[in-house]
């Protein structure tokens, strides 16, 4: 006696089932690095690959070793905390060969914006403003100082 009625549509759904597996298997096998896991979910090769290549960042304490003027500025401002390279980018080369490789001029009114575009995410505390309607099209460095950014009055500077 016969236990299904058409066992033909199981055998051909195992066969599929089977086909399938095999081909994750292999396709596993061909895409997933085999240093994969060699330290839990992480692929092992992927340090030495990172530390392999060039060095992007030179360093605040790099930039404080010639741009000191910069440096007695920063210091009466609220940016004394803020790396160099976290506003004008990866500048190794620069430190390297400071007179062929020359910083790009930053565009205040999108590199500020990354920090002070209001977020009420934010902590209160932190300066936020709406761009579009603080500045009116205006880049930042216009009335700021991107290193002491507080805008000071004259009774302030004669003090």
């Amino acid at each position: 006696m016969k236990r299904f009625k058409d066992t033909e549509h199981l055998i051909r759904l195992a066969a599929v089932i089977v086909l399938a597996l095999i081909a994750f298997v292999v396709l596993r096998t061909a895409l997933v690095p085999r240093s994969f896991g060699q330290y839990g979910h992480y692929r092992g090769d992927a340090i030495s690959e990172i530390a392999a290549r060039p060095v992007a960042f030179a360093g605040h304490e790099t930039c404080e070793g010639c741009h000191t003027d910069v440096v007695d500025v920063k210091k009466q401002g609220k940016h004394v905390v803020v790396a160099c390279e976290a506003c004008h980018g990866p500048l190794a080369q620069h430190a390297e060969d400071p007179g062929s490789v020359q910083p790009k001029k930053l565009d205040t009114a999108v590199v500020c914006t990354r920090c002070h575009e209001a977020n009420s995410a934010k902590p209160k505390g932190f300066p936020q403003v709406v761009t579009a309607d603080h500045a009116g099209g205006l880049a930042c460095d216009t009335c700021h100082q991107p290193h002491r950014p507080k805008i000071e009055t004259e009774t302030e500077v004669k003090k």
